[in-house]
């Protein structure tokens, strides 16, 4: 496996300052700070379920919103993935999860495609969980495909807690990422494409 999957990004500009650190190969440890909790939470999800070392320090206007804040938390997070994952040699490349919290179940399905692309089917049944408002899970991931260059498949499937729903996304998108930036060790070096590049 290869022992140097981290990488360290900023991003500033005149609505955030945000640092994030990861190493792909890491244990789930985790330091988070956005100044929304809940969204400390299910960032925390993508951490411990995901195995990465994950380390986001964020300052945005959240004097106006949580907008600029979780969008651009997405894109330093996506920028960072793709370093991480250099040139793709020796990926699984897919990844999928089911994950069930109570009544709430979501599956997400990934592909580092180089191609990005969201597909996002869920009915948040409230507005907002804590401090964050759900419309902005959506723009998360947007932000996070468009800048990590992967497919993203997520459908919460059932769920009447917003919470459950939240929490259930996240948790299966962390598995699926953990499984499609697994190296294969049948396919040590190799591009995971007949087109030979990602």
């Amino acid at each position: 496996m290869s022992t140097d999957r981290q990488a360290e990004v900023s991003r500033n500009t005149a609505e955030t300052k945000i640092r994030v650190r990861l190493n792909l190969d890491g244990t789930g440890a985790a330091t988070l700070a956005t100044g929304i909790g809940f969204f400390d939470h299910m960032l925390d999800q993508i951490a411990r379920h995901g195995l990465i070392d994950l380390d986001i320090d964020a300052h945005g206007d959240l004097h106006i919103d949580g907008h600029h804040t979780v969008e651009d938390v997405g894109i330093t997070l996506g920028q960072a993935v793709a370093q991480a994952v250099g040139d793709k040699k020796g990926l699984r490349r897919y990844g999928h999860a089911y994950v069930p919290l109570d009544e709430a179940l979501s599956r997400v399905v990934v592909d580092f495609s180089g191609r990005p692309g969201l597909q996002m089917r869920v009915d948040f049944k409230s507005g907002m969980v804590g401090s964050l408002d759900t419309q902005l899970v959506h723009e998360f991931f947007q932000g996070f495909v468009n800048h990590a260059g992967v497919t993203l498949h997520i459908d919460n499937l059932h769920g009447e807690n917003a919470h459950h729903q939240c929490e259930t996304i996240f948790k299966a998108f962390a598995r699926a990422l953990r499984m499609a930036v697994e190296i294969d060790p049948r396919a040590a070096g190799v591009i995971p494409s007949t087109k030979g590049s990602l």
